[in-house]
């Protein structure tokens, strides 16, 4: 009998979250790097020490062929250089 109480709370972990931002799709490959690099190329504080850092070695990861890491790089890269703005 315990168990039909647990129910409802168990549930609530397969409802979706909603939000007010647009759902973006991304893909882990080489066009989303270029893609990054290229926010990040037009970003004002590129090339500051921590953004340029972070940059060069999420493209060359990129190059190697390991995306997803690479793409967290350039990801840690554009936040750097947004706070920077700040």
């Amino acid at each position: 009998m315990r168990w039909m109480l647990a129910l409802p709370v168990v549930s609530l972990g397969v409802l979706p979250v909603q939000s007010d931002r647009p759902l973006r799709m991304t893909t882990e490959g080489a066009e989303y790097c270029q893609v990054l690099s290229a926010r990040l190329a037009a970003s004002p504080r590129a090339a500051e020490d921590e953004p340029r850092g972070l940059g060069e070695e999420g493209r060359r990861l990129c190059s190697l062929g390991h995306y997803r890491t690479g793409i967290a790089k350039l990801r840690r890269a554009l936040r750097a250089a947004q706070s920077a703005v700040r």
